[in-house]
């Protein structure tokens, strides 16, 4: 990990600085990763996927190695300023993009904004590959933890929260024979709890909140956009797993699904294999 940060480079939002890397040539891929982590989840997918494309992974205001401001009024619309202020920055026109979790909310409000239309810095979205995450909110089921956080008592839990409830939390989610290893979850660690992360947790995660709000919005930009969609799912994931997969299926029209029946909810750590072939045939079979 200390690698991926030396080869990064730097974004101002607001005054605040945003950690992204960039790497490849080709159509640019914009990688959206997902809560509590940041844009270390694609290290897998990275140097094949920098063979195809142009990459771009940026770690989302209040992640990983960018700024994590006290006070800062998070929200699904401002992450989502501050992708079209980078994309804005780096003269890119035009998207393919690759989410996950916290990520795929940003990627709906990004095709939300595709659908109106307008906006000199607004790039055209070319498509949309979905990994696991509450897509639809009915269909997703936070972790107890998630819960207390966003809670009254979520700003006592996060000062609370130490490495050994954030490795048992976390490694739950992944499925029982693909679980991080000891050095994975110290480095997953580090990103969450670094240049005190943990304070800013229970205002990140009241985005559990915002996709209730702006269901309608954000499902319906799923439902009405003509870009192409797929969604590839870890099916073992009691976050967002089969259930949300099925539920996807039901509301988006002719839903392009994947399910990884042996896969949590991190798939891009999990099985990247399966990932990076199941998105190189999605890419590769699009108009």
């Amino acid at each position: 990990m200390r690698q991926w940060r030396q080869l990064g480079r730097e974004y101002r939002h607001r005054g605040h600085k945003i950690f992204y890397r960039s790497d490849g040539v080709g159509p640019l891929l914009l990688c959206i990763h997902g809560f509590p982590t940041a844009s270390w989840d694609w290290h897998k997918l990275w140097d094949p996927l920098a063979a195809d494309f142009r990459l771009l992974a940026p770690d989302l205001i209040g992640f990983g190695f960018s700024a994590k401001p006290k006070g800062y009024p998070y929200s699904i619309f401002d992450q989502a300023d501050m992708i079209e202020g980078l994309l804005s920055e780096l003269d890119i026109a035009e998207v393919e993009i690759l989410a996950h979790d916290y990520g795929d909310t940003v990627a709906q409000e990004l095709l939300a904004r595709h659908a109106a239309g307008g906006g000199e810095r607004r790039p055209c979205i070319r498509s949309v590959c979905f990994l696991n995450g509450g897509l639809i909110p009915g269909a997703n089921r936070p972790l107890f933890i998630q819960k207390l956080l966003l809670s009254p008592l979520g700003a006592g839990v996060a000062h609370l929260l130490g490495e050994g409830t954030f490795r048992r939390q976390f490694s739950r989610i992944f499925a029982p024979d693909k679980r991080p290893q000891e050095e994975e979850l110290r480095q997953f660690w580090e990103l969450v709890s670094r240049d005190q992360g943990l304070r800013v947790l229970p205002r990140l995660i009241r985005y559990l909140k915002e996709r209730q709000r702006w269901e309608e919005r954000w499902v319906g930009a799923l439902a009405g956009t003509d870009v192409p969609l797929r969604l590839i799912a870890g099916a073992l994931d009691s976050i967002s797993g089969r259930r949300m997969a099925v539920r996807y299926a039901e509301m988006v029209p002719s839903a392009d699904v994947i399910l990884l029946d042996d896969v949590g909810h991190y798939p891009q750590l999990e099985d990247p294999g399966s990932v990076l072939k199941h998105f190189r045939a999605f890419i590769n079979a699009r108009p």
